[in-house]
């Protein structure tokens, strides 16, 4: 043990010494007294720090570092190797208490914490801090009374880009009012985004210092991120910020917001592009890559140059060694996903290593874990069906389209392959979807695939030319083959008018493909299109890539999105799903001013979804929410073996044959569906966790056991309805469940315990009824019985019909779209008045308004 102590002592001093700190053996003292360089100390100053420095009134110090002034700063409590440092934390508390220190050091030698008294918990630090960085850290004085208590109105950010907007002309007039916000590009905060805010300000003063967006693409996370960094620097809880991200584009992406949003009271800068001036900055973006890279984060910052560290897109940018980055830095850590990790459900049966999802769920459970939410509730939800029916977000129009070749890739079979060996022999090989452009090969389905996205695809609305799209193809090899497929046959739709620039690669081997990402949302791919003058739009109009532009990626004018290839990760699903459903208005891309103001707003009301793999009726009725997942002890085995493009896609090589295919191939099914607010199943699991967290509840369990249902109703109410994390309404569960109908909180709890299989719908319910009128009042009109049960339908269904025949305005029901004079005439004349005296007596309407 003492030589475990010698150690930990030994690597202590070495730490000490590379953060700048040196012992002084010429002062008469303590021997154990740490200075800052080159500053000398009286013996009487060190007998003020106590009668006997080795053993302070409260125990024993270690190592006490002063600052340049001689006064106490840092306790750095030393363990020995064998033991946890954090096993010293009361100690060393009491110990920086009795020295009025306000930072303690935590360590064994080879693990450290730094501890900041004043605010949160021991952080683990990879090098001690110098003098100068923490007596920095040390006019940083934190305070989440402040912080909680600061007022974050929608304007919150409208104040920092014009703090007097409301005295503007353009403002007062209300009429006005919209353009001018247009005009002034001025950014208000939706409810649900000051919802977000508020509920980092709620945990903050309960002490969190760690929190986790879960908001659906198109949402505003970096609006809602610049309120929050607003928030935090202007309420001293942070001097300086650090926005993580993990691809070049949304590097660009996120200082351009931020300086939109923020420039007038706060600075952002890339830290590429100010490796000498980044400490002057208030913001910081960089790429978690480029932080990585040497392990420049602990070579060239403190733990403490950073207050608040943002991490967008959390899942993928501090997976895996991106980890170090993150957590190298102490203060506040905030993180943004727009992947719902809720369909992967933790387990205690066991599934292959291969399947997709054991990675895709051990790397969101670990984000969850990472930023305190290890039970799987982030700190807030908003997820795309709240956008939906919100009115913020699109669901898309999906156009099923399979060829006879992908019919069979997908079918149960397969694309059955008959071939001879040397021997004559007949072999007969499957491929499967999975199989397409790695095994299986048929440039006549590509064309088949290229010529239903020109075909069908969305026009844009003021210029008539093909929509913005991205398509996400299999391989960089295949996305080659895409690009000129669709520059082929656009040269023969529009002659002239494109010179191979329709439709661009944008892959991980294509020279600056990142600019090109960044172009194409600003519409300057390939320069401007020159379909309508003073109209700013991208010449090119189709990306072709294949996991590139999967996350993040800002461009709300898309108007398709192409699936030229099969997915399996429902995460990258929800994530190239969401590059569409973002509103625009078409109208902001007018130079000229008459002319914008002549079209007024043109809205992006719609945008398509081009499935040529069958992932929305996978994800929609084939995959196993529900299957329990195991996370292995150790990473996954990979999904084949082969070699990785640098798009996350992997190309099969060797062991396995391969077959092309030359026959003509077309579209013969397409099936084209509307999602409708209910959104997808991949959308609607927040049921699922309703009745998970309705079973879980003991109270409510036992309530159910008795069928005590009055008091069941009372507690789902007072004590699951509309709490933070998830924010459970009725009305949030009726769309979950896709139910056409309101519902009772008594049927979600029977639902939720399997006394109802599923809730019926409102014809069913309204059939039920009918049938308990005809055995009720036996009409003797049998003839009539269809037209007596479209008026019981009509009269309880629209409330429009219900007030004309209540109020005898009949002659009104002839402008009536769904019920008319006619239909009402041909309703035997006795029953016209009993059928609504019926309803009115017997049958609740609640369920049907």
């Amino acid at each position: 043990m003492a030589n475990k102590e010698a150690t930990a002592r030994i690597k202590i001093n070495r730490l000490l010494d590379e953060a700048g700190w040196r012992f002084f053996d010429d002062i008469k003292g303590p021997a154990n007294v740490v200075l800052e360089p080159n500053v000398k100390i009286s013996a009487g100053d060190l007998e003020a720090l106590g009668d006997d420095l080795e053993k302070s009134k409260n125990g024993f110090v270690d190592f006490l570092l002063l600052d340049s002034a001689g006064k106490p700063l840092v306790v750095l409590e030393a363990k020995s190797e064998a033991k946890n440092p954090l096993s010293a934390k009361e100690q060393a508390r009491k110990y920086a208490r009795s020295q009025n220190a306000r930072f303690v050091i935590l360590s064994n030698g080879n693990i450290h914490y730094l501890w900041d008294l004043q605010q949160g918990n021991p952080a683990v630090i990879s090098k001690f801090p110098s003098q100068d960085e923490i007596g920095n850290h040390y006019a940083f004085k934190p305070d989440a009374k402040r912080l909680a208590n600061e007022k974050v109105d929608d304007d919150y950010i409208a104040l920092t880009q014009m703090p007097g907007y409301a005295n503007e002309a353009g403002w007062k007039v209300v009429a006005e009012r919209p353009s001018f916000i247009e005009g002034s590009k001025l950014r208000f905060l939706r409810p649900y985004q000051k919802r977000a805010i508020e509920r980092v300000q709620e945990d903050a003063l309960k002490g969190a210092t760690r929190f986790l967006f879960e908001m659906a693409t198109g949402t505003g996370k970096t609006l809602t991120s610049a309120a929050l960094i607003k928030l935090f620097l202007r309420t001293g809880n942070a001097k300086r910020v650090m926005f993580l991200v993990d691809r070049l584009e949304l590097e660009v992406q996120a200082d351009k917001a931020f300086k939109a949003y923020l420039k007038n009271d706060f600075t952002s800068v890339i830290y590429k592009e100010q490796r000498d001036d980044w400490r002057k900055a208030d913001i910081v973006v960089t790429t978690v890559q480029s932080l990585l890279f040497n392990d420049k984060f602990s070579r060239l910052f403190a733990p403490t140059d950073f207050d608040l560290i943002i991490s967008d897109e959390a899942h993928r940018s501090i997976g895996g060694n991106a980890r170090a980055v993150f957590e190298y830095f102490i203060g506040y850590k905030l993180g943004l996903t727009a992947t719902p990790k809720d369909y992967l459900k933790q387990s205690g049966s066991r599934t292959s290593e291969r399947d997709p999802r054991e990675t895709e769920r051990r790397m969101l459970l670990d984000t969850y874990k990472t930023f305190g939410c290890e039970t799987g509730e982030p700190t807030y939800r908003f997820s795309l069906i709240d956008g939906v029916r919100e009115g913020f977000l699109i669901n898309p129009y999906v156009v099923d389209a399979r060829t006879s070749v992908t019919t069979q890739l997908l079918s149960d079979q397969g694309f059955v392959v008959t071939t001879t060996d040397a021997e004559g022999s007949e072999l007969e090989e499957a491929f499967a979807g999975r199989d397409f452009e790695k095994k299986f090969f048929a440039e006549p389905t590509n064309r088949a695939f290229c010529k239903t996205l020109l075909q069908h695809g969305l026009r844009d609305p003021i210029s008539g030319e093909f929509g913005k799209t991205i398509a996400f193809a299999v391989s960089q090899n295949h996305a080659a083959k895409i690009t000129q497929i669709l520059n082929e046959m656009a040269d023969q739709l529009w002659p002239s008018r494109y010179k191979s620039d329709f439709a661009m690669q944008v892959t991980s081997h294509v020279a600056d493909a990142q600019k090109m990402t960044v172009n194409f949302a600003n519409n300057n791919l390939g320069g401007h299109g020159a379909f309508v003058e003073n109209y700013r739009t991208s010449k090119a109009r189709v990306c072709v890539t294949v996991g590139m532009m999967t996350t993040g990626y800002d461009a709300p004018d898309i108007l398709n999105l192409a699936l030229m290839r099969p997915i399996f990760s429902p995460s990258d699903f929800v994530q190239i799903k969401g590059r569409g459903t973002r509103k625009h208005n078409f109208a902001e891309e007018m130079f000229d001013p008459a002319q914008k103001a002549a079209l007024g707003e043109v809205k992006k009301t719609a945008f398509r979804l081009f499935d040529f793999f069958a992932n929305c009726e996978y994800f929609e009725e084939t995959f196993n929410y529900d299957e329990e997942i195991s996370l292995p002890a150790t990473p996954p085995m990979p999904r084949s073996t082969g070699v990785d493009d640098g798009d996350g896609q992997t190309t099969v090589t060797g062991g396995v044959g391969t077959y092309e295919h030359f026959d003509p191939d077309d579209i013969v099914t397409q099936v084209e569906q509307q999602i409708g607010a209910e959104g997808m199943r991949i959308d609607r699991e927040l049921f699922g966790r309703f009745e998970d967290a309705a079973r879980a509840d003991a109270t409510l369990s036992d309530l159910v056991a008795t069928q005590n249902w009055e008091a069941a109703t009372r507690h789902v109410i007072e004590e699951i309805f509309d709490k933070p994390n998830e924010f459970y309404t009725l009305e949030k569960l009726r769309r979950a469940a896709g139910v056409d109908r309101r519902i009772s909180v008594r049927e979600l709890v029977e639902k939720a315990f399997g006394f109802i299989p599923g809730f019926r719908s409102k014809s069913e319910l309204i059939e039920d009824e009918f049938q308990k009128f005809l055995a009720d009042q036996k009409p003797e009109e049998a003839d009539r019985i269809r037209e007596m049960r479209y008026f019981f339908e009509a009269y309880i269904r629209d409330p429009q019909v219900r007030a004309k025949i209540d109020l005898g305005h009949f002659a009104d029901l002839n402008v009536n779209p769904s019920f008319t004079m006619g239909h009402l005439k041909e309703v035997p004349p006795a029953w016209r008045k009993r059928i609504p005296e019926y309803i009115k007596d017997y049958v609740s309407l609640n369920p049907f308004l």
